[in-house]
């Protein structure tokens, strides 16, 4: 996860409705970053319209600019609304409460299940064991002072950590399998769009959209895979950020059709 910059309005549109459109929405912006508290509402679409001389039409483009890019979010029945801060969700082998701490932010967690379990097929495949061969399974929702933000389920084989939930299931999974000898090294994952299930949306305290982000992850030590998890985040709370660098050679050259002809008809 990336700490996200802080919001500010674009360069001015030209032309006469550009400009009015800009106006109101560089104005609603200055009114969240500067006036205006998390879960405040924003003034009302007649006020906005007297204020700046322009249509509702106007008025609700710039509002449904900044509800897109969640900046203000609308509840129905009641109006729209200064929207929580967006976190990032950066590419990162790391924990939930390392990130929420960097952020000076209080992490905490509700465990809703931990039990031994036999692995089921997409679990036994990720983490290279037999079906049914028994693992450690983790339910919990993650918190950030007080907002629910995730989602997780995880598992770990038995063989691994046998005594991995004595006394309770361990704050940091990751801590724990290094103690147990395990040190997570790297892993992979894999990000989708979704919608939330009615128990989803339960759980985040979901009002209004649905949206989610949908990570499922390994993690591997050095002797192969340790911990394999999917967790579900608050589409409203998190953006994915992704750093890019300009691309390498490949690995395997690419043929082209011409070289490839000519490389025919000389044999």
């Amino acid at each position: 996860m990336h700490a996200e910059q802080p919001r500010t309005a674009p360069p001015t549109a030209t032309g006469r409705s550009g400009h009015k459109y800009q106006a109101v929405r560089s104005y609603l912006i200055d009114l969240v970053e500067r006036t205006l508290d998390v879960g405040d509402a924003i003034p009302s679409e007649r006020a906005l319209c007297e204020r700046f001389g322009v249509s509702r039409m106007t008025v609700r483009q710039a509002v449904d600019a900044l509800v897109g890019e969640g900046v203000l979010v609308r509840e129905q029945g009641r109006g729209t609304f200064v929207a929580p801060q967006r976190m990032d969700f950066e590419m990162r082998l790391t924990t939930f409460g390392e990130e929420m701490r960097r952020r000076g932010m209080r992490p905490d967690t509700r465990v809703l299940d931990a039990r031994t379990e036999p692995a089921f097929g997409e679990a036994a495949d990720a983490l290279g064991t037999d079906v049914d061969a028994p693992l450690h399974h983790l339910w919990r929702v993650r918190y950030a002072d007080g907002t629910p933000i995730s989602i997780e389920q995880l598992w770990v084989p038995v063989a691994l950590a046998p005594d991995l939930f004595t006394g309770g299931p361990p704050p940091s999974l990751y801590d724990a399998l290094r103690e147990a000898g395990y040190e997570p090294s790297w892993g992979e994952e894999t990000l989708t769009a979704s919608e939330a299930t009615d128990e989803e949306a339960r759980l985040l305290d979901l009002r209004g959209t649905r949206a989610v982000l949908r990570a499922t992850r390994r993690t591997f030590a050095a002797d192969g895979p340790c911990m394999y998890s999917r967790a579900c985040y608050r589409g409203d709370r998190y953006s994915v950020w992704v750093p890019l660098s300009a691309p390498g050679p490949a690995l395997v050259p690419r043929v082209r059709a011409e070289d490839a002809a000519a490389k025919v008809g000389a044999q």
